[in-house]
């Protein structure tokens, strides 16, 4: 074969397998829209968000911040990092 044949043979494969990869990716694309909007058709709602938990701690829940003892555990260990970085 000569350099010509064979650059003229390199130049179609190029094209075959690029024009393969584009169509392959444009199904691709058209599939996974498709079966997106077949999911969303078909899910179930979503569930409705969970209550926001309120800022000022309630007593008697379980809410460690509630917790008079852990406060009072976690203020000591504090005070005591603080004393040992002195």
């Amino acid at each position: 074969m000569s350099q010509a044949e064979l650059m003229n043979e390199g130049l179609s494969l190029m094209l075959y397998g690029m024009g393969f990869v584009f169509t392959f990716l444009t199904v691709l694309v058209f599939a996974t829209s498709l079966m997106s909007k077949s999911v969303l058709a078909i899910a179930p709602e979503e569930p409705a968000p969970a209550p926001k938990r309120s800022a000022v701690p309630v007593a008697g829940t379980n809410d460690p911040a509630s917790d008079p003892v852990l406060l009072a555990v976690i203020g000591e260990a504090v005070r005591q990092h603080r004393e040992r970085r002195r």
